[in-house]
């Protein structure tokens, strides 16, 4: 069988049903092919915390404007649909119980409110603080609040740690549940006339230096325009079928479920993070019993500052902790994580809420999943055309994916449409690390950069 198209995404995730959507609103929607041989949303987009925020450090304002561009259209989104994806804007906590991270905490807000954040509020009392709502995200602050009065936080977060002496509230920030946001846009393209077939790219011609005809697994023949590759971790794959060596990396990242039947933690909290490094909570024979075993001795190690959590309904908690980014040489599907990774969670995280400790011992009802951040050298992603003409990529979103799909979707339309780009195009595009001028700017990245 053989079909025409104007356009082929292959890839169905978030990334390639956002870059449908905003092609739809500029060229024909039932000239537009989706493929993939998974259901959608399904291989990654519902692995994460379905989170987002404009907490972007430098060393320039390229991240935040990108980001800052796709929250306006989730919102514009959110207000369309009446808010059917649950958008909130509670924000991102970021807790110390060091005293002597306080001035480069403050030094990073200042950073990011000059980013584009919004204005820094500095509190040495709490009261011109603003509590963040648990639902919504209109007539809600923007902004960065640091909070310098221990008194204070506990009055807000009573389960937190005694020892707290400084919160920083990013504010235009929170979560959504990217499942029903995805599903609502792929409606909305089925509707108007997308097609999409559960089905696998198996080849590409590139005859000539260009896109030829798209061959699928079942034997389907496409004519195409344009091909887009929208495959998430398996970008390396995608692009071997059109002899390009994609410049990225894949990092396992998990993300812990766990049931706080006994309401330890309040269900209405922003994301909170713990910017201390920690040893983990065990009892003295439990530290023995570790001590004596080779596989299990580095977990009296110092864990890496950044475990962090938001809840998921009125009594379940969302643990994550990024203490292990080595890099993976293929993805291996379904994602498979280390036995002792929610204990880690779990433990690490007792140390923001001590109140857990009650669950040491009794919590056998972790649930671990998670997928891959797909990242390049500087952590930010690919967007554009390829070297191989009617050929573009959107792709390598890392861990950002859901926040940045909306303006990944509208900045991959048009550069497919040629239509005027935004200034942030530049910086997205494949070809920049064959720039010998991008390499000092590199040296002031690199690929945990944004990373939380």
């Amino acid at each position: 069988m053989s079909i025409a198209a104007d356009t082929v995404i292959c890839g169905a995730g978030m990334a390639g049903i956002s870059a449908a959507y905003h092609l739809a609103l500029k060229q024909p929607a039932d000239r537009i092919l989706l493929v993939d041989e998974r259901e959608p949303l399904t291989l990654t987009s519902d692995k994460g915390t379905q989170a987002y925020r404009n907490w972007w450090p430098g060393p320039d304002d390229t991240m935040m404007r990108f980001i800052s561009r796709s929250i306006d259209l989730m919102e514009d989104l959110a207000d369309q649909c009446d808010n059917l994806f649950n958008l909130n804007r509670r924000g991102y906590v970021f807790l110390t119980g060091d005293t002597e991270n306080i001035p480069a905490m403050q030094r990073q807000a200042e950073m990011v409110s000059a980013l584009g954040a919004g204005p820094l509020r500095v509190h040495t009392g709490g009261e011109d603080y603003i509590r963040s709502k648990p639902e919504g995200f209109r007539d809600s602050p923007i902004g960065i609040d640091l909070v310098l009065d221990p008194a204070t936080i506990l009055d807000t977060f009573p389960f937190i740690t005694d020892r707290v002496v400084a919160m920083i509230h990013a504010r235009r920030c929170g979560w959504l549940d990217s499942v029903r946001l995805g599903n609502w846009l792929l409606e909305r393209l089925v509707e108007d006339g997308v097609r999409v077939i559960r089905d696998r790219v198996d080849s590409v011609n590139t005859t000539g230096g260009r896109v030829g005809p798209i061959t699928l697994a079942s034997g389907t023949r496409i004519d195409a325009q344009s091909f887009v590759i929208a495959a998430g971790p398996l970008l390396k794959e995608a692009g071997a079928m059109l002899g390009l060596d994609m410049p990225v990396i894949n990092e396992l990242h998990g993300k812990v479920a766990f049931r706080d039947h006994l309401g330890k933690a309040a269900s209405g909290a922003p994301m909170m993070l713990w910017e201390d490094a920690v040893y983990l909570n065990w009892t003295e024979s439990e530290r023995r019993e570790l001590a004596s075993r080779e596989d299990t001795r580095f977990l009296l190690n110092e864990f890496p500052a950044g475990v962090h959590f938001r809840p998921r309904g009125e009594d379940e908690l969302l643990m994550i902790w990024t203490y292990d980014t080595h890099p993976h040489e293929g993805p291996l599907l379904p994602a498979v994580f280390p036995g002792y990774y929610g204990e880690i969670c779990f433990r690490g995280l007792s140390r923001m809420i001590p109140v857990l400790s009650a669950y040491f011992g009794k919590v056998n009802d972790f649930v671990v999943d998670g997928g891959y951040y797909c990242k390049t050298r500087d952590n930010r992603p690919l967007i554009g055309p390829l070297p191989i003409e009617g050929a573009y990529v959107v792709a390598a979103l890392s861990g950002y994916g859901i926040m940045a799909s909306q303006a990944a979707g509208e900045l991959l339309a048009a550069h497919v449409t040629g239509e005027p780009l935004p200034d942030y195009a530049r910086a997205f595009r494949f070809e920049r690390f064959d720039d010998p001028a991008y390499e000092a700017f590199l040296k002031q990245l690199g690929s945990t950069s944004g990373q939380l």
